[in-house]
């Protein structure tokens, strides 16, 4: 029982991840989707077969893989949050910096991970 309590609060945790810049979305499901599958197999199920965010998982758990499109949405969001957060948001520079090491590393994570062959689908 308390595998699907810490699956359900990752999952909304990485919902809200979606939102808020710096919180990340994709570890917390990944979280959620280790703790469904060793606790309930029909949230594991859920999870997977999510529309929005199912194939995406799947994806990244079967192949260790990631679309094109998907790298460069994500690469867009995250320059374009952080970028946004540094310009009107934050007035210290030691913030700045912080912001910008973040999306530096995020960006190598996210370029590191391989990009799916074109026409394959999960």
């Amino acid at each position: 029982m308390s595998l699907v309590v810490g699956g359900t609060a990752a999952v909304a945790v990485g919902i809200l991840g979606v939102f808020v810049p710096l919180l990340p979305t994709t570890p917390f499901l990944l979280m959620a989707a280790f703790l469904y599958a060793r606790s309930s197999p029909r949230l594991h199920r859920w999870l997977l077969g999510n529309r929005l965010f199912g194939c995406y998982l799947r994806r990244y758990l079967e192949r260790r893989t990631m679309s094109r499109r998907h790298k460069g949405i994500t690469l867009a969001v995250l320059w374009a949050a952080l970028g946004i957060s540094a310009a009107f948001a934050v007035t210290s520079w030691w913030v700045r910096l912080l912001l910008a090491v973040v999306a530096v590393g995020v960006s190598a994570h996210l370029l590191w991970i391989a990009t799916e062959p074109r026409g394959w689908r999960p």
